[in-house]
């Protein structure tokens, strides 16, 4: 029988089970402590979670045990947990569309934490009260070190890229993936272009300019050694992993927001690997250093490069 424990988060009830059942083996790290976190850190992630349809990745024999994705929203989901049914091109499971559950909110992000939602992925769009689509708001470089490359190159290669944004009047925030990369999110309302288009032109002229450092072309052949800009994250279809999110990995680490300054002192990996106490800390000290790409950000359209 799996312990069942009544709490109120909000003015909802939930109920959370197996508190004591240990999600990351190596570390003891509990779904209490899972829980805990994400409640915790909820005041700076849900402006990142909030009117974005939610993938999640769920974990619920614990890290190194079988994962799987979720979109469709669990059939037992509370009916106060927000929906929204978008069209599903391509679906796995030959779906028209998918009910996608959006965390809008402290009893929701608890929920799905409570089902070992480790991961929290969402796109670079949002949807409206009545659950349409609207245009992207984020425009996102994914940055991916082909071995023996790091996250260290993936530093140098994020400061080319921030030149080449401000030359064309767009601002960088960068974040930590929580695994082996980065990623650098550029606000985007307000803007009348194609964020894939841009992005790719981006990343080509900087493959261009860099050809020892930086790929912009998908094949894994020619990754070993430099960094893979990988501008089609910014396909509708696809998601990105949320700020403040936790990782699979065998230790918890978390996809955290990170400084220019912490970019360009990068010299070791390790620098850049943040626990959830680290990242608790890091908000009590700077705050969301994504705040600015959370909430929609008024400009003018420009051509892109």
């Amino acid at each position: 029988m799996a312990e069942k424990v009544r709490v109120a988060v909000g003015d909802r009830e939930l109920t959370l089970t197996n508190l004591g059942k240990v999600l990351y083996p190596g570390h003891g790290f509990t779904k209490a402590e899972v829980i805990d976190y994400y409640s915790r850190i909820a005041p700076v992630m849900l402006p990142h979670l909030r009117g974005r349809p939610l993938t999640v990745k769920r974990y619920p024999e614990g890290v190194g045990a079988p994962f799987f994705f979720e979109k469709n929203r669990p059939g037992h989901t509370p009916s106060w947990v927000r929906t929204a049914r978008l069209p599903a091109p391509g679906s796995t499971k030959n779906r028209d569309t998918i009910d996608f559950a959006v965390v809008d909110d402290l009893p929701t992000l608890v929920y799905f934490a409570g089902l070992a939602a480790l991961e929290f992925h969402t796109p670079m769009w949002r949807v409206d009260p009545a659950g349409r689509p609207l245009p992207p708001d984020i425009m996102v470089f994914d940055l991916d070190p082909g071995a023996p490359a790091t996250i260290t190159e993936c530093c140098r290669v994020a400061v080319h890229l921030r030149e080449v944004l401000r030359d064309h009047g767009m601002e960088g925030f960068p974040k930590t993936s929580g695994n082996k990369g980065m990623q650098v999110y550029v606000p985007w309302t307000g803007r009348a272009e194609d964020p894939s288009d841009v992005a790719r032109a981006v990343a080509e002229l900087l493959a261009g300019l860099r050809p020892d450092q930086i790929v912009s072309k998908m094949a894994k052949r020619l990754r070993p050694g430099k960094v893979f800009i990988d501008w089609s994250q910014n396909n509708p279809a696809k998601t990105t992993v949320t700020p403040y999110s936790l990782r699979a990995n065998p230790a918890p680490t978390v996809s955290t927001p990170i400084t220019w300054a912490e970019v360009e002192a990068c010299e070791d990996p390790r620098e850049l690997v943040f626990t959830p106490d680290d990242v608790l800390g890091r908000v009590a000290e700077h705050g969301d250093l994504l705040a600015p790409s959370a909430v929609p950000q008024r400009g003018a359209a420009r051509e892109g490069p």
